[in-house]
């Protein structure tokens, strides 16, 4: 865990959210800041700075982020008309907390490109 970081700070339960998902490795919930009508974050527990920090170690980890991400997006209602997955790398990329994180964007059709 790093000590600044807001999202390990979730992770390990001292800023509370409402999870829409949770199990021993990730933990899923509202974005403060919703760019769709759903805008759900799935992060992992432990801290990993982005996706190019994904080591040989995390393969399973991703693996199951990935297998997730369709059962939350049911969960929430967007299995039959569809939902965006978006992970931001580094600041050019758009990422604005520096622990892994996808987002899950859904309710609305969605342009492309995204900007």
């Amino acid at each position: 865990m790093q000590q600044d970081c807001i999202f390990c700070k979730i992770a390990q339960k001292e800023v509370p959210v409402q999870p829409v998902y949770e199990d021993e490795q990730i933990i899923a919930f509202p974005d403060i800041n919703p760019a769709a009508p759903v805008h759900v974050l799935v992060i992992p527990k432990k801290h990993i700075a982005n996706l190019l920090e994904i080591t040989p170690d995390d393969r399973a980890l991703a693996g199951h982020i990935m297998a997730v991400i369709p059962q939350v997006a049911a969960r929430l209602g967007l299995a039959e008309d569809g939902f965006r997955v978006v992970i931001n790398t580094k600041d050019n990329g758009g990422q604005t907390v520096h622990h892994l994180h996808c987002h899950i964007l859904g309710g609305r059709f969605m342009t492309w490109p995204p900007g």
